[in-house]
């Protein structure tokens, strides 16, 4: 039940715009500002910059342009033209060729047939210079729509792509099984957004036992599964359960997000196992912030020490 009021706070917290502007102004105003700790930066450059420091040690990566809840066709336009402008950006620097998408910044809200468009132009171009492009899944009103999306770019043809699960939501054992049979990449996530009881589970327990099961799923039946966690009992279940079943380090690969337990990625990394970084950037990066503190609230004491710092 804690776990669920610390994300309907945040999430509250997350759609204040005040606050939001508070933040903006300092948040990412100096290297040392509290934002930079989980955000690579306000541009491409920067997060990239950022990108070329993790891959030096080892770690794959994952550019991701924050953004959601678009709702005029000229942002949707605007968005896709971002993240074609990013391809040619991350072949030019050289880096990991994956990024990740959200299917509301893509028009999703507006039209289904205008986010199918949009995220086929950048599925178009990804595949012309190999890159790999993930779908993220958003809250619940989204699930059914970003799998129908997902199905029809991938039935044209577009095996460059994969989507999110979430173990919270209790659709989503069926739904991992659905997309292995496809062959199709997933990455299971637990899930950030505050759900309805009728829809999600609430209790961390239940979210966990949820997350082994599906991670069972995709390591026995799955294409490449991505095991993105920051919970070391859950690590620790992927690993056995692949030692047991005879799964080879190369056949799957554990993700966080930038910024969170550093010890442990460098720790898998050593350990050999495969280690990718989703590296968030841009100037709507608000809304992501305050979800990673609904996940962590033990980082709100660094985030008000960042304040203070940052007032001087």
């Amino acid at each position: 039940m804690l776990d669920a009021l610390s994300k309907s706070f945040f999430h509250a917290l997350a759609r204040s715009k005040r606050l939001e502007g508070m933040a903006s102004r300092i948040g990412m105003a100096k290297p040392t500002s509290f934002a930079r700790r989980f955000i690579a930066g306000e541009t491409a450059e920067e997060a990239i910059e950022a990108a070329k420091t993790i891959q030096q040690k080892g770690m794959l990566l994952t550019l991701d342009q924050l953004g959601e809840s678009i709702t005029t066709l000229a942002g949707a336009e605007a968005a896709t033209k971002v993240y074609l402008a990013l391809i040619e950006k991350i072949q030019a620097a050289g880096i990991d060729r994956n990024i990740s998408v959200k299917p509301t910044q893509l028009g999703l809200d507006i039209d289904q047939a205008v986010c199918i468009d949009n995220i086929t132009r950048i599925l178009g171009l990804a595949k012309q210079h190999d890159f790999f492009v993930r779908i993220d899944m958003e809250n619940t009103p989204y699930i059914q729509k970003t799998l129908d999306m997902f199905t029809s770019v991938w039935s044209k043809g577009y095996r460059n792509t994969g989507v999110v699960l979430q173990s919270a939501v209790f659709r989503s054992e069926d739904d991992a099984k659905t997309v292995s049979k496809l062959g199709a990449r997933v990455r299971l996530v637990k899930g950030a957004y505050k759900e309805p009881a009728a829809l999600a589970h609430q209790a961390k327990a239940d979210v966990d036992q949820a997350f082994v099961r599906i991670m069972k799923v995709l390591l026995k039946d799955g294409t490449y599964p991505a095991i993105a966690t920051h919970d070391p009992a859950m690590l620790a279940a992927t690993k056995a359960f692949a030692a047991e079943q005879g799964i080879p380090k190369e056949a799957y690969e554990f993700q966080m997000l930038y910024g969170i337990r550093r010890d442990l990625q460098a720790q898998l990394v050593a350990d050999g196992y495969r280690m990718r970084i989703y590296v968030p950037f841009g100037r709507q990066w608000f809304p992501y912030f305050m979800r990673r503190l609904g996940e962590r609230p033990a980082n709100v004491g660094f985030v008000l020490k960042g304040i203070l710092s940052d007032r001087g």
